[in-house]
């Protein structure tokens, strides 16, 4: 971008300056801290000039958004065309009290669904199982049978919303009610549009949430992604999440490079199966953490963009522009917020929303102040979707597409984050002997990704017990009386209201049509078809969430972590 000589003057320039204007200062004054680093602990310099992106080529590694390799945005638009998708988690107690939030968050200018689910839903058991009790609703909102997913959506066109399911270990069985529920509604399976969280690999490496084994449970999402391009086109069947990556601990770096290698797993996995790139790979989604570091946030989402387009193409053959497309959802950083004086995280929440806004995210949500004491209240629901709104139609933020490219400070650290996730990549590729999903699948079974996310951990725990990362309201500034703000409280009688639902749907149902469909599904695991038409039949019948998960564990059997030692 600079010939050398230009760089030299600018290099002479910056000496000067240093001799002249900035060492008599530092002399005298000196500076706050001793080190600048962002909340990774990835150091920072003072100043940034020309002569630290000397090596950068305009062309390929920034060029146009819309374009490769999409450092600057997988759209020319961007928000000038529409702005990005305002998307608020909701779920709790039961179908009916989520129904009703979903009316409210349409009703204040919410753009699109995002559905939480209760732990035992999370878990693949029904309400009335032995290790329900205490959870039913709790987390979010209890879905046993399709009768409750029917509820969920009352008065909801789904042809006309998009809506975003997280959930993982019985993902399969969420996105085969919705599919029912459209064939209820007589909207052609072409128009559904949403996205299923349904990112097992991640499961086993941070959140923690399983059923049967990463190898059986990696089949499962395939044929999820291979039943989408045939029957959903429109609906994005795995959402992978890097998310749950960085609030279990993780460094900028790790949660994008972490996240890159299980989507690449994916892709191997189809191609494994026969799908063609270009067919599944434009369904693809992903999900990322915005956190307080804005810059390194803004660094690390342009980089990921980088990443994808020339694996896409290099790795995999994509040829297709959509194939090689990073899109993803961005949700504010749950693990920055505290419980103590709780109204600061609204400017937390507006930091990390404004990175992922300037780091050209397709999708956002934001958390709410209270979400470290409870499950979001009404009103700080709409604080949250507010802060949206705001940045959206008052900051200015969504009228210049990549308004960061070009800095010097933001194009270094880009480049830089680019080359740290590309290390772990490799690592992971050279744990599989080439091979990117055989290294995520061997790296969980040898605890890899737990001891680096772990490390990185009890490093920035001991920084904030050290007072070198600042929390305010934690380790600085702190007061004696606490702010207390009106909490969610999930209804005492959620599980005695849910668990008549299920009694009346098992009473009304035909169980033998239920059989039927169950043992068809065993089949169908047996013969090693694609069990999604299965799972649909069987949801149809009213089968349970239970009942259908029982199923895939009796054939794959259950999972029990095994670290190594370090």
């Amino acid at each position: 971008m600079y010939d050398e000589t230009e760089l030299d003057a600018i290099r002479d320039q910056q000496e000067q300056w240093e001799a002249e204007t900035l060492n008599p200062v530092l002399e005298a004054h000196g500076e706050r801290q001793d080190q600048f680093a962002t909340v990774s602990n990835h150091e920072v310099d003072r100043l940034y000039t020309p002569d630290d992106i000397a090596d950068l080529d305009f062309d390929d590694d920034i060029g146009f958004p819309g374009e490769p390799p999409y450092t600057r945005g997988p759209y020319p638009t961007m928000y000038r065309g529409r702005t990005w998708t305002m998307r608020q988690f909701a779920g709790f107690g039961t179908a009916e009290e989520t129904n009703e939030r979903f009316h409210y968050l349409i009703d204040q200018g919410q753009t699109g669904l995002s559905t939480a689910f209760d732990m035992p839903s999370l878990m693949g058991i029904d309400s009335d199982h032995k290790m329900s009790e205490g959870e039913v609703g709790k987390e979010g909102v209890a879905v046993d049978t399709l009768a409750d997913m029917e509820v969920l959506f009352d008065g909801i066109d789904i042809s006309e919303v998009s809506t975003s399911f997280t959930i993982n270990p019985s993902a399969a069985v969420i996105y085969a009610m919705y599919i029912a529920l459209a064939d209820q509604q007589g909207i052609a399976r072409s128009e559904v549009r949403g996205t299923l969280q349904n990112d097992m690999l991640k499961e086993f490496i941070a959140q923690k949430e399983w059923v049967i084994p990463p190898g059986p449970s990696l089949d499962v999402v395939t044929d999820t992604i291979e039943f989408a391009v045939e029957e959903t086109p429109n609906f994005h069947p795995v959402s992978i999440s890097g998310y749950h990556i960085r609030e279990a601990g993780s460094t900028a770096a790790q949660e994008a490079a972490f996240t890159l290698a299980d989507g690449f797993a994916y892709v191997e996995d189809c191609l494994d199966r026969g799908l063609d790139v270009d067919e599944f790979a434009p369904l693809l989604s992903f999900f990322f953490n915005s956190h307080n570091s804005i810059f390194e946030e803004v660094a690390k989402f342009r980089a990921a963009r980088r990443i994808y387009a020339r694996v896409m193409d290099e790795w995999y053959d994509a040829d297709h522009p959509q194939s090689k497309r990073l899109k993803f959802h961005t949700q504010t950083a749950g693990q920055s917020l505290t419980a103590q004086q709780p109204l600061n995280n609204i400017v937390r929440v507006t930091i990390q929303a404004l990175a992922g806004v300037l780091g050209g995210t397709q999708s956002l949500h934001t958390n709410s102040f209270d979400e470290a004491l409870a499950l979001p209240s009404e009103k700080a629901v709409r604080v949250a979707l507010r802060t949206q709104q705001i940045i959206a139609d008052e900051s200015g933020a969504a009228d210049i597409v990549d308004p960061m490219g070009g800095s010097f400070a933001i194009e270094k650290l880009t480049n830089e984050m680019e080359a740290e996730i590309m290390s772990y990549i490799e690592e992971i590729r050279e744990i599989g002997d080439g091979s990117i999903r055989d290294g995520v699948l061997d790296g969980i079974d040898q605890g890899y990704f737990q001891r680096e996310i772990g490390d990185a951990s009890y490093e920035y725990q001991q920084r904030v017990e050290r007072g070198e990362e600042v929390v305010v309201g934690v380790n600085k500034y702190t007061i004696e009386e606490d702010t207390s703000p009106e909490i969610l409280k999930v209804d005492d009688t959620t599980r005695e209201r849910q668990l008549e639902r299920l009694e009346r749907v098992k009473d009304e149902r035909d169980d033998e049509a239920v059989n039927s469909t169950l043992e068809a599904l065993s089949t169908a695991i047996e013969n090693n078809e694609n069990i999604m038409p299965y799972i649909i039949t069987a949801v149809k019948a009213y089968a349970t969430m239970g009942e259908i998960m029982q199923v895939l564990e009796d054939h794959h059997g259950s999972y029990q972590e095994k670290l190594s030692p370090v």
